[in-house]
């Protein structure tokens, strides 16, 4: 359960920049830290199963409630697009009253979201059971990122992007139950069991949530309750560690920190994420997360779609071609922290965004004429280094990139903009579709992995090559920003 010989040095908790520093100093985490850290990442598990779970099923659900294209764009884009508001509000609120309290809030109105949906018997229903989902998405995800970077060493930042892998286990387990749910022959109900087990889901979820989760040691420093940060540190990481003297606490990293704690971060402070030195890093986790959400959603989405055309319109070759589809994403996914580690989070970005943009061009230009072997192979492409490359990265770089006080701010403008291009992937892939078909529309989206590599090329910045302690560097940030009344 301990980490080692670095566990049993006494420490002396100051501000947040003594329980950063004290977490960077592991080289990995023990049992008991590992167990609350994966229970964190579960909760993006969720996100993406909930966010599934309606796709598996969408053509029994629209012949059973005699759904208008428009009434199944606005289902399936609702989500996504509630999550562009709840997003930034879940980062405020996880800024103001903690991370672990939103994060357990969420499952609640995930299982609420998910019950009334799988209930629904018209559009209004299901319509308020998505929206749900939505504000339940955009607050977990933008919290639990943050939370992640809080109790992740320096040394292990790439294991952030896990997030990915787990996405697409999550995506692939949702398929493998509703083609269970097919063989136990529930016929157009389908579409309710995939929805409805997002809320069994949601509610085991909780109860581990609620029993085991640790609030964030740096932000509990950040706002002056040294005590309980202290105290999170012994319990989570076995750490000799004791809330600092007042006779320590005038300067240094305690005063800026003292600061800090005396005032609520608002939406005011949302200003700071687009001054120096954090515009680069907001201008750069930004793009990546509104350009592979957008490429992700007009493609990886519509798998299934892909897949009808590829293997044929029986409903088991084409959910198990999605599957193997959402397999490789698993794959490059768990790969992608080793990518992170290894490239770094910037050019593993370019990286993928470069063979993405190939695999699109191709895709799209053999689309129906190549073999069916080859042409799987394209989609494999995609996904795989999309997975490795940029999927996860926008998002793990702003939960990297910012001081304990603004994370989640910082989050949750990434996770806003990145909802914004799932939206944008899902209502313009299908017009684009019915305009010109499945093979020019691929060709005109190569532009959206085209614009993330030139960003990619022209921001340096990278959180896991560079060496800062980003509460030290907010000491004297903090006195050169305008206290808010």
């Amino acid at each position: 359960m301990n980490d080692g010989p670095a566990n049993t040095r006494a420490a002396a908790i100051r501000g947040a920049a003594d329980a950063a520093g004290l977490i960077d100093t592991l080289t990995r985490l023990g049992a008991r830290a590992n167990w609350i850290w994966f229970l964190a990442l579960a909760g993006l598990f969720l996100d993406a199963y909930s966010n599934a779970a309606l796709g598996a099923g969408l053509s029994p659900m629209v012949k059973q409630l005699g759904l208008s294209p428009t009434e199944v764009g606005v289902l399936t884009a609702m989500a996504p697009a509630i999550a562009i508001v709840s997003n930034p509000f879940g980062g405020w609120l996880a800024a103001r009253i903690g991370r672990v309290k939103p994060l357990l809030l969420t499952k609640v109105v995930f299982a609420l979201g998910a019950v009334l949906t799988a209930s629904g018997s018209g559009f209004e229903t299901v319509f308020a059971g998505r929206a749900l989902v939505g504000v339940a998405y955009g607050i977990d995800f933008a919290v639990a990122m943050a939370l992640l970077a809080e109790y992740t060493p320096a040394s292990l930042k790439g294991r952030l992007n896990f997030w990915q892998g787990v996405w697409y286990t999550a995506t692939t387990t949702n398929l493998l139950l509703t083609l269970l749910f097919y063989r136990f022959d529930v016929g157009a109900d389908i579409w309710r069991w995939s929805v409805g087990s997002s809320a069994v889901f949601a509610l085991v979820l909780l109860v581990l949530q609620l029993t085991f989760l640790v609030e964030s040691p740096t932000w509990l420093a950040s706002k002056g309750r040294l005590a309980e940060a202290a105290a999170n540190l012994r319990r989570m990481y076995g750490f000799d560690a004791r809330e600092g003297g007042p006779e320590t606490a005038g300067t240094g990293t305690a005063g800026g920190d003292a600061r800090a704690a005396s005032r609520q971060v608002g939406f005011r402070d949302a200003g700071v994420l687009f001054r120096r030195p954090y515009l680069p890093r907001t201008a750069l986790s930004t793009v990546i997360s509104l350009t592979q959400a957008m490429q992700y959603f007009a493609v990886g989405w519509y798998l299934p779609v892909i897949s009808l055309e590829l293997f044929g319109k029986e409903f088991e070759k084409a959910t198990l071609g999605s599957m193997a589809f959402n397999a490789v994403g698993i794959v490059g996914g768990c790969l992608s922290a080793y990518a992170g580690r290894r490239l770094g989070l910037r050019v593993s970005s370019m990286a993928g965004y470069a063979v993405v943009f190939a695999a699109l061009l191709v895709m799209g230009a053999t689309f129906k004429e190549l073999p069916v072997g080859l042409a799987a192979l394209l989609p494999v492409l995609f996904i795989f280094f999309h997975s490795a490359g940029p999927g996860p990265n926008g998002k793990s770089i702003a939960a990297l990139s910012y001081r304990s006080d603004i994370r989640t701010l910082g989050t949750g403008v990434t996770g806003m903009l990145g909802s914004l291009g799932s939206v944008a992937g899902l209502y313009l892939f299908p017009q684009l579709q019915a305009g010109i078909g499945v093979g020019p529309s691929l060709m005109v989206l190569s532009v959206v992995p085209l614009a993330g590599l030139l960003t990619c090329l022209a921001i340096k910045w990278d959180p896991t090559r560079a060496n800062v302690n980003l509460e030290e560097e907010a000491i004297g940030l903090r006195e050169r920003e305008p206290v808010a009344a």
